[in-house]
């Protein structure tokens, strides 16, 4: 069975693969969740066209995606704390679990409705409530990236600014299905 409003979610966190990844050149991580008995990361999430920091995917049994080869791959990349977003499916889990760890870390970390799902429709607003009141920054995915440019005058935001556009009616879609808490 996929999460609630799968699609929407997906195709919001292919939107960011191409924005983040490609223009903006944002490290990408990925886990899966004990691929051996769950499947890989589905075939419409393409990590090629982002900046995928690995060969594949970090499998792990720990709900929570901050297991100690990310935590090595993070170390390795930047300095501490970081500015973390973050998308994913079960949001009242793995999604919340990888939040509260992050925060107890001392890091900035940016949970994007549009981009997180869960199974059932109600424990998403759930979960994005109570991950904003532990300090979480509940936003869009079109909020953070703009956040992230921080000014229009920069070589990227043409392109951002076109995806953006193109993408229009699919935001919208997501952000009214989505971002209800």
């Amino acid at each position: 069975m996929k999460p609630w409003s799968w699609s929407k979610s997906v195709d919001r966190r292919q939107h960011l693969n191409r924005t983040e990844g490609a223009i903006l050149s944002i490290p990408v991580y990925a886990t899966t969740q004990n691929a051996a008995r769950l499947g890989p990361i589905c075939s419409e999430l393409s990590l090629a066209a982002s900046t995928f920091q690995a060969d594949k995917a970090i499998d792990k049994t720990a709900f929570s995606m901050l297991v100690p080869d990310l935590q090595s791959a993070l170390h390795a990349a930047t300095s501490s704390p970081y500015q973390v977003a973050i998308v994913g499916i079960e949001s009242h889990i793995c999604v919340t679990q990888t939040v509260l760890d992050l925060l107890a870390d001392g890091h900035k970390v940016y949970v994007l409705a549009d981009g997180v799902s869960s199974c059932n429709e109600g424990e998403r607003g759930v979960a994005l409530r109570r991950l904003e009141r532990e300090g979480a920054i509940v936003t869009t995915s079109e909020g953070w990236l703009y956040e992230c440019m921080g000014d229009a005058s920069i070589d990227e935001f043409k392109a951002i600014a076109g995806l953006v556009k193109e993408t229009k009616a699919k935001t919208t879609d997501a952000v009214q299905t989505l971002c209800k808490m």
